[in-house]
């Protein structure tokens, strides 16, 4: 791990694009220097994890590998995909003394009834603001 910075890094360990509004929330409530984003390797493992194999654990070394190369003592990282690799991550974020957080969402759902007796379900998602994981 690096030496600490003055203010910290984002990492991303994330299957989506940062929105803009998350880029900015970041920004002013985190106060972060600059986003990391993994490379595509990592990006692509992480965001392709098998359903089909009993144990990520080893699947997850890179990962791990990267995140212990790069980020320094109180930089962030944001979390969010497979469930049980974000709880590896996050609890392994902590033991490097990082913060692991996660984006929370308010979810708008809207129901149009077709004309063939079926429904549309549309769900939009609006970043509300990152929440540290076990906080």
């Amino acid at each position: 791990m690096k030496i600490k910075p003055e203010t910290p890094s984002l990492f991303l360990l994330f299957n989506h694009t940062l929105t803009e509004v998350q880029r900015t929330d970041a920004l002013n409530s985190l106060r972060i220097r600059e986003f990391i984003e993994p490379p595509e390797q990592i990006q692509q493992l992480w965001s392709d994890i098998p359903a089909e194999i009993g144990s990520i654990n080893e699947l997850l070394i890179p990962v791990r590998e990267w995140l212990g190369n790069m980020a320094s003592a109180d930089d962030y990282v944001l979390i969010q995909g497979d469930f049980g690799a974000c709880c590896q991550m996050a609890d392994y974020a902590r033991r490097l003394g990082l913060l692991p957080i996660y984006s929370t969402t308010r979810r708008e759902a809207q129901e149009e009834r077709l004309g063939d007796g079926s429904i549309r379900l549309v769900h939009r998602f609006r970043h509300v603001r990152f929440r540290e994981y076990g906080k």
